[in-house]
Formats: C-alpha cells, structure tokens, sequence
C-alpha cells in the first residue's frame, strides 16, 4: 500500500480556506434568508432553480442533479415546502412514472420577496468583500473546478442560484 499524498503548506491552505468560506458564507446567507423572509437557504436553491427552468418546473431527476442531492433527500425537502404551499408535485403527462417539482404562485412570490435580501446578502458576505481582479481569479478557478467535476460525472450543466430578481438576468 502507498502512502497517501500529502497536503503542502499552500494546498492545506486553499483547500481548508474553501472549506471554511464554503461553511461561513452559505451559514451566513442561510441566517439573512431566515430573517429576511423565512426561507432558508436550501429552500431558496430549490426555488431559484424551479424559477430559472422552462415552465418553473423540473423532473426530480433534473432537480436532485442540479442541487448534488439524492433524490430521496429532494422528495423530502419537496414535502417540506409542498406543506408551506411553495411547490407543487405533479406526474409527467406522456410518463406517469416520473415526477415534477413545480414553482407555486405562493413559492414564486416568496422567492421575489426574499431575491433583494439573498444578493445584499451576497453581496454582504462575499462579493463586496473582494476586489474586481480577485472576483475575476475567484470565478475562473471555480469555472475550472466545476468543468472538471462535470466532466467527470458527464452531467448536464447545474444552472445558476438566483442573483437577480425572478425574470431578470
């Protein structure tokens, strides 16, 4: 058996620096959604992502690859927030066997309602925090990373979390 790898110095620090960050800035976007319309972060993904898709509707399928869940973890989440009145399910007309998530009214007005509050949160906790250059550096390792990781699971590309108001690019 080989010995592992080990981290150096530098790659200690970029990968527990992602580690942390990743942490501190979605717990604290997660806390200023709460606040802000009570909604928290998980349930602000779902909405953005139903939001952004053809008819604000997905398969669970497409949703659970999106958001990286399995799509037990999504059928539970869409309980949840099918309780609150924020989604709806529904079968495929032409496949009753698969499932859709869609944005509810009530869903899509929250989302409009808590937008402002998620980007000032953004903004808050990252964006503002760095300067044009490193935004510029931060977006290309991440665009490195994530075409890497799509490549290697051959998946379709995940979208984008709203940023913008609904209906805004």
């Amino acid at each position: 058996m080989t010995d592992p790898q080990w981290l150096d110095d530098v790659e200690m620090r970029a990968w527990l620096g992602y580690v942390r960050t990743r942490d501190l800035i979605a717990a604290a976007i997660g806390r200023d959604a709460g606040r802000a319309a009570n909604l928290s972060y998980v349930e602000y993904s779902v909405l953005a992502y139903l939001a952004d898709a053809p008819g604000q509707r997905l398969t669970f399928a497409d949703l659970a690859c999106a958001l990286e869940w399995s799509q037990s973890r999504l059928s539970h989440q869409i309980t949840r927030m099918q309780k609150r009145g924020l989604v709806s399910r529904e079968t495929m007309p032409h496949d009753q066997r698969r499932t859709v998530a869609k944005l509810t009214p009530t869903g899509g007005q929250l989302l409009t309602t808590a937008a402002p509050a998620h980007v000032r949160s953004v903004r808050k906790h990252m964006i503002d925090v760095l300067d044009r250059d490193q935004l510029a550096t931060l977006a290309e390792i991440y665009d490195v990373l994530v075409d890497h990781h799509r490549d290697a699971k051959s998946a379709e590309p995940i979208g984008r979390l709203q940023t913008a108001a609904p209906g805004e690019d």
